[in-house]
């Protein structure tokens, strides 16, 4: 699927972007930006080995911000008419126009504007129809169904492809553009057997379709894992080792990162307030985001201001060397951006790993989390107590599944208490890990 000519649609959207930034200087703004998506997505979900939806999505938005001096209005249109363009900026208009100043407010500084566009090789439309979609997902889901006769339902199985095209623009004349697509392929069962019902599921995500998992593996693997849910006993309450699955992992990660993100630094809404040069975790750890890397889900040239992206880290060796700012962000902590306006990119784990039967081992007896559910965490507290389920593990092997089971902690006590990670590494999502070992929580059955 790709109905558009992908030059031919970045220079349609960088067009108006230019035009709506001249209209907003032409009704008075000192400074103006401007954020556009174009979006095609097709998603085909069948259930019992049937169609349940087939789905052809379309959308364009156009984000207008725009600043008087130091006031701020931001307006939004799925209309790029000319004259839904300037009702939309005169409607920005007005709402700066009745604002507080705010100092912090504004575009960011010229200088760090990104120049040099990196090719990031993030668009690989895949050809696939309606029907070429449908026969992928049934087989997906028959692969699943089929494995074993203890799976006896199904919330069905999807295959999905998009494309997208982000272009951002301001009145310091930079325009730059963004497209890529995402593929996936998705199943979800059911298990039974006398113990009772567990569900889990699989999934496998992509920007290019030839790197996607092969959908049979993936149904294959739901199944399994539904399975391996089986039988589960309760356990004794106590503080114990948890190891967090590459999932998981990453969940845990995304909380670190939002204490250290610029909004919650700036109202003090974070644990980790003041804590930039101190040691945050244990030494082994090192948090780095790369935002270049060709074919990744989170790679980027620039950030949500226009500021260029580039590697760093932002915990060395467990020691915070930078908060997470956006332009408005930093302003309000009198520093500078790190250009993650819109927050990270491609973040990685980075320290020495092992494969996942050494970190079993490393435990000795305690709880592998597979799942988490609920809000149990406080970013300014830091608190951590969250729902799980999992596998426990005895003498260093897997005994048996477990659920309703609490974990809690602090996410001081849990980063500091890091003791080995994973080479199990989930490159999903925006943030690359693999399992994590914390020493000790408290688990309650």
């Amino acid at each position: 699927m790709d109905s558009v000519d992908i030059g031919d649609l970045e220079s349609d959207l960088k067009g108006l972007v230019g035009d709506i930034l001249d209209e907003a200087k032409r009704q008075g703004a000192t400074a103006a930006e401007v954020s556009v998506g174009d979006d095609e997505g097709l998603t085909v979900l069948v259930r019992q080995r049937d169609i349940e939806t087939i789905e052809f999505s379309q959308d364009r938005g156009f984000g207008i911000t725009v600043y008087v001096g130091a006031r701020k209005g931001t307006a939004t249109t799925s209309d790029s008419r000319p004259d839904a363009v300037r009702a939309t900026v005169r409607a920005a208009l007005g709402i700066a126009r009745h604002t507080e100043e705010d100092d912090c407010n504004g575009l960011a500084d010229p200088e760090r504007m990104a120049r040099h566009l990196p090719d990031l090789d993030l668009h690989h439309p895949w050809s696939a129809d309606a029907d070429a979609l449908r026969d992928l997902a049934l087989e997906t889901e028959a692969a699943a169904l089929d494995y074993d006769d203890r799976i006896v339902n199904s919330e069905g199985a999807e295959v999905s492809t998009q494309r997208s095209c982000r272009v951002y623009g301001n009145t310091h004349g930079f325009v730059g553009a963004v497209t890529g697509t995402r593929h996936g392929v998705h199943c979800a069962v059911l298990a039974s057997e006398d113990s009772g019902m567990e569900r889990d599921h699989w999934y496998s995500v992509t920007r290019d379709p030839a790197d996607l998992e092969d959908n049979v593996g993936v149904g294959r693997e739901a199944a399994k894992r539904a399975l391996a849910r089986l039988g589960t006993r309760p356990i004794k309450t106590g503080k114990w080792p948890v190891l967090f699955s590459p999932r998981m992992a990453a969940g845990l990660i995304g909380h670190l990162m939002g204490a250290i993100s610029g909004a919650a630094l700036y109202r003090r809404a974070s644990y980790l307030t003041d804590s930039l040069g101190k040691q945050v975790a244990a030494n082994a750890v090192t948090l780095s985001e790369h935002p270049h890397l060709p074919k990744a889900l989170g790679s980027a040239g620039f950030d949500g201001d226009g500021v260029a992206t580039g590697s760093k880290a932002f915990v060395q060796n467990g020691c915070l060397e930078r908060y997470v700012l956006g332009s408005y962000s930093a302003r309000r902590l009198g520093l500078e951006t790190t250009g993650n306006a819109g927050g990270v990119f491609n973040l990685r784990l980075e320290t020495d790993t092992v494969c996942p039967a050494a970190l079993m081992r490393e435990m000795g007896t305690g709880l592998v989390v597979t799942e988490l559910m609920g809000q149990g965490v406080d970013i300014v507290s830091g608190h951590y107590s969250r729902a799980a389920a999992g596998i426990w593990i005895e003498d260093g092997e897997p005994a048996y599944p477990v659920e309703k089971v609490t974990i809690a902690s602090t996410l001081d006590d849990m980063f500091h208490g890091i003791v080995a990670a994973g080479d199990d590494v989930d490159r999903r999502g925006n943030i690359h890990t693999g399992s994590i070992l914390v020493q000790s929580m408290t688990v309650a059955s």
